[in-house]
């Protein structure tokens, strides 16, 4: 018997709808704040991905050569995908454009609990505006995202001008191998890498900055920086609004394109790999042939999400299921027809079974049966019975709709 992929997954409808709830949830805070949704290929060209981030990224990557023999890749991530379409197709757009995205990517790594090969993201870009209170918007969205889709988390701030005041004197290799400590929080391997290289003194430093958590005590450490005052208005701007956070200095993502805001978000059930959500401030338009653009954004692991969420259940919809007799069966299609319109998740029994065995049937997965026989038809009724309450009523047909739609879910 053939298998999913390694790494895949299937979805059967109870799951189906527990994700599209959430999906529409996190759209509709995303419209309500002003985002439009795009959309991108699945496949790009493999250069948009390496040329940032190098040839070593492929053998973590889903790569092939079409028929023409040019090297592709399935996206990876969204990001460098949305920036090559604003380079080609939104350059001219007024500015600041604010855009959202629903998609899946792909990743050829090792499956565990919330990290797949094929993988869903919901992400915002705002891009071309520079100021303290646009990295303050894309935090607050954020928040308000997660918050709709009714998980407990986290969110941790901090900015890379922070670490790099104190890296100034140290190589571009050695700063991205002291990032890479900081970034998986690995203090003992950092220690133990500075001491080696005779560094004691920053390792101190650095040590002390991962733990500040206001902003007195980090420049303190750092003495003043250009980036000072934008930092200091992006918090008295978050602190206005009333958004918990946490001032966490050491941060430092992964992706070598952050500029300067840099913002994770935990949740909780998640175990070691509780990050659902990563972003920052980013000029990326200039790699793929545009000009320098200021940009901010965020990607939420959708999955992780769901994980954190729990087996929840999918949220519950009134249904009716239509029984009928062979006499009613042209009215009971009627009938259908009308509760569908008015919104009304309507089954229809396609076994010809007996009204008894209909009605046995319905009482397993409705919430109401539609019974309708030779009478209802030739006086256009509904008997209408309620398999929860088992109230059994004869209505127009207008009432037995008017009769569900007021109902409440279970």
């Amino acid at each position: 018997m053939l298998q999913k992929p390694r790494g895949t997954r299937d979805f059967l409808p109870d799951e189906m709808e527990q994700r599209r709830e959430i999906e529409g949830r996190m759209r509709e805070v995303a419209r309500r704040w002003g985002y439009r949704e795009i959309c991108t290929p699945e496949f790009e060209e493999l250069d948009l991905f390496t040329i940032r981030s190098g040839e070593g990224i492929i053998q973590e990557m889903y790569v092939f050569e079409d028929k023409g023999g040019r090297p592709m890749a399935l996206r990876p991530e969204l990001t460098a995908p949305v920036l090559r379409m604003y380079v080609n197709e939104g350059k001219t757009l007024p500015k600041p454009l604010r855009w959202y995205y629903f998609a899946d990517c792909f990743r050829y790594e090792r499956p565990q609990k919330g990290r797949y090969r094929q993988f869903w993201q919901f992400g915002v870009e705002l891009i071309g505006v520079d100021s303290a209170l646009a990295e303050a918007e894309v935090i607050m969205l954020a928040e308000e995202i997660l918050s709709s889709t009714g998980i407990s988390f986290s969110i941790h701030i901090g900015h890379l001008a922070l670490v790099r005041s104190l890296l100034s004197e140290i190589p571009e290799q050695e700063q991205k191998r002291i990032r890479m400590f900081l970034d998986k929080k690995n203090f003992d391997g950092l220690s133990d890498y500075l001491t080696s290289k005779g560094w004691d003194d920053l390792c101190t430093s650095l040590i002390q900055l991962t733990s500040c958590r206001n902003l007195n005590d980090v420049f303190a450490i750092t003495g003043d920086l250009p980036e000072k005052a934008r930092i200091g208005e992006l918090f008295s701007i978050l602190d206005t609004t009333g958004i918990p956070y946490t001032l966490d200095p050491g941060i430092a993502r992964g992706l070598d394109y952050y500029t300067g805001m840099v913002f994770e978000i935990f949740a909780q059930n998640l175990g070691t790999e509780n990050q659902v959500l990563g972003g920052g401030t980013y000029r990326l338009a200039h790699l793929f042939g545009g000009e320098d653009t200021p940009s901010c954004g965020f990607a939420i692991g959708f999955d992780r999400v769901m994980v954190a969420r729990g087996d929840q259940g999918p949220p519950h919809q009134i249904m009716a299921g239509i029984a009928y007799t062979p006499d009613g069966r042209d009215w009971a299609l009627a009938v259908a027809r009308e509760f569908r319109a008015a919104g009304i998740r309507t089954e229809f029994d396609l076994s010809e079974r007996s009204l008894t065995q209909q009605l046995s049937r319905l009482s397993k997965s409705a919430d109401y049966a539609l019974i309708i026989g030779k009478r209802e038809k030739e006086n256009s009724l509904v008997t209408l019975k309620n398999l929860r309450s088992g109230i059994q009523q004869e209505l127009t047909l207008p009432e037995a709709i008017s009769e569900v739609t007021g109902s409440e879910p279970r």
